[in-house]
């Protein structure tokens, strides 16, 4: 199992991280492009997402067999090689989610769709049923793939993988990954 990196954000570092953004890890044709709701201040102090102790982001990319080892959220540019990439609805960091503004989701909806025209993943996996909801208007919408598509992107909502998300146990979180996973492999 990889170390855990050095660098623990000070809370200063962290309340200094608020409202900052940090880069997608984006290139043309990707396999599965995972859009997060938004950065945590973990992720905008350290510049890499799912950064904060205890989200179960790459443990459950790992468990569902996405990646061949655990990754660390310092070695985030080890995915587009993998055909994987991230992104997030809403730039801005924030301590939870819930300081968006539904307005800020709305805005974020039409912001990924213009990325996902741009860069063609073959699937755009939104991980926040609640975000995805409001940012497409899909009231009704549940976990897996959804009927609509952006161009030839097919959609995909999982569960969000934050520690605070108490409905999905890491198990169920990575089984869900590793149904996406069965679904996006190469065809024989």
């Amino acid at each position: 199992m990889p170390s855990e990196p050095a660098y623990r954000p000070t809370p200063a570092d962290l309340a200094a991280a608020a409202g900052t953004t940090i880069d997608d890890v984006l290139a043309p044709d990707l396999r599965v492009l995972f859009c997060g709701i938004n950065p945590g201040l973990w992720s905008g102090a350290t510049g890499h997402h799912f950064a904060r102790p205890g989200n179960r982001f790459w443990p459950a990319l790992f468990r569902s067999g996405f990646t061949p080892r655990l990754l660390r959220p310092d070695e985030q540019q080890q995915l587009p090689e993998l055909g994987l990439g991230i992104t997030n609805m809403v730039a801005r960091t924030t301590a939870k989610a819930d300081q968006l503004t539904r307005q800020e989701l709305l805005d974020g909806g039409r912001a990924l769709t213009e990325r996902v025209l741009r860069y063609r993943p073959r699937v755009l996996a939104v991980l926040g049923l609640g975000a995805y909801r409001t940012a497409f208007g899909r009231r009704r919408t549940t976990v897996g793939p959804q009927p609509e598509t952006l161009g030839s992107t097919e959609i995909w909502v999982l569960p969000n993988p934050s520690g605070l998300n108490a409905h999905y146990t890491l198990d169920a979180l990575a089984a869900e990954f590793r149904t996406l996973r069965e679904a996006t492999e190469p065809r024989p």
